[in-house]
């Protein structure tokens, strides 16, 4: 066999291991489209809006016009992208920040998806064009003060009342809760677990702030109070009427936080390299020391793994034969990676890194979060147990 003798590409430290090869023109041109976005938006302000714990609502409007909002759902106003496509937006969005992620993914892969794949064609027609543009923001009301990993424990219970539904129970942690015109509700009832759709200003519903986080600060998170809610049976999201409902929205979050993750730990290594090259002690750059340059390779290797991890699982779904389980392999990778190059970026900075002005300690207190939501570590490393040996660890 005659050995190729087509040159290799030169090594580029921001894509290691030439993963931009193996993306299609179009993906790239995705990729770039956002990146700009946030390196325009988001990059020179959220260092300010995590300080002050808020997030613009008209940066919705703005992901709105960027089409990124339920951009890989077809119809309605939405752009039908590819999995992998929307996977490498997720990718830029977390590399600005996990909030702006956060805001994307709840309001494309949870709510608009619940509507998408449970909804009635009245509820998709009425919502998902506005939450498309980012005119609607939705959010998904699924987690309880006692049931997180575990949402069959959830005690908000939906009652029939002659034509109508009341509903009463509590949700917690939920993202762009208090900012919503429409929150998609799970809750008990005599037919299994249904899901709502519950408008903005609907009389016994009310989504208080949760203030005082140290995480996921440029990002609005809620409790979700329903106390004899009232709603009519055109409501309730007709398709669903079991656990699998909302278990399928998860999973579709879950593989948008593959990709972020790499975008975040992506950023904090670049955040290290260069500052290595600045930062002089003992007459000569950091970078010119044996420790640092083999915490900068150990990094890169993972920031590598982790993105080459992504784009396969994106081929994975884009081809139909993404599992759940492929997805908890991904999730529990990918945020564990992140969080190892984002504590060791802060070490390479020095005091440096716990300051607003680089953005690592942002990303490593994010990380945090994001290694809780949509399934913690331990959960997903069950998942993973159960598909190897075929015993649950759950019951």
């Amino acid at each position: 066999m005659t050995a190729s003798t087509t040159a290799a590409p030169a090594l580029r430290p921001n894509d290691f291991l030439n993963i931009d090869s193996l993306l299609s023109d179009e993906e790239r041109l995705i990729r770039d489209t956002v990146r700009q976005f946030v390196a325009r938006e988001v990059v020179p302000n959220v260092g300010e809006w995590f300080e002050e714990a808020r997030i613009p609502r008209e940066l919705a409007n703005e992901l709105g016009d960027l089409n990124v909002l339920g951009m890989h759902l077809t119809g309605y106003g939405c752009a039908g992208a590819s999995a992998t496509a929307y996977g490498l937006a997720c990718m830029e969005l977390e590399a600005g920040d996990s909030g702006v992620r956060s805001l994307v993914s709840v309001q494309g892969s949870l709510a608009m998806f619940a509507i998408w794949r449970w909804g009635s064609e009245e509820q998709k027609q009425e919502w998902l064009p506005r939450m498309a543009k980012g005119e609607a923001i939705g959010c998904f009301g699924l987690t309880e003060p006692d049931a997180g990993s575990d949402p069959g424990s959830m005690r908000t219970r939906a009652r029939r009342d002659g034509d109508e539904w009341v509903l009463n129970g509590q949700k917690m942690w939920i993202t762009n809760g208090s900012i919503s015109d429409v929150a998609v509700v799970w809750a008990q009832t005599d037919e299994g677990v249904r899901g709502f759709l519950v408008p903005r200003g609907t009389p016994g519903f009310t989504a208080p702030e949760i203030h005082k986080k140290l995480s996921l600060r440029a990002s609005v998170t809620s409790e979700l109070v329903l106390d004899d809610v009232r709603l009519p049976d055109s409501a309730r999201l007709p398709e669903a009427n079991s656990l699998r409902g909302p278990l399928s929205c998860l999973n579709e979050a879950r593989y948008g936080i593959v990709w972020g993750a790499a975008g975040a730990a992506r950023a904090c290594l670049e955040a290290a390299v260069e500052y290595s090259k600045t930062r002089i002690q003992f007459d000569k750059p950091i970078a010119s020391f044996q420790i640092i340059q083999q915490r900068l390779a150990e990094m890169a290797t993972k920031v590598n793994q982790a993105t080459l991890l992504a784009l396969h699982l994106g081929r994975l779904k884009d081809a139909g034969q993404l599992r759940n389980e492929h997805v908890s392999m991904g999730k529990l990778a990918n945020v564990n990676a992140a969080l190892e190059v984002a504590r060791t970026a802060r070490q390479v900075l020095g005091a440096n890194g716990i300051t607003l002005e680089y953005p690592v300690i942002r990303h490593m207190n994010n990380l945090e979060s994001v290694v809780t939501y949509e399934g913690t570590a331990d959960v997903h490393a069950l998942v993973i147990g159960n598909a190897l040996t075929g015993i649950s660890a759950f019951r």
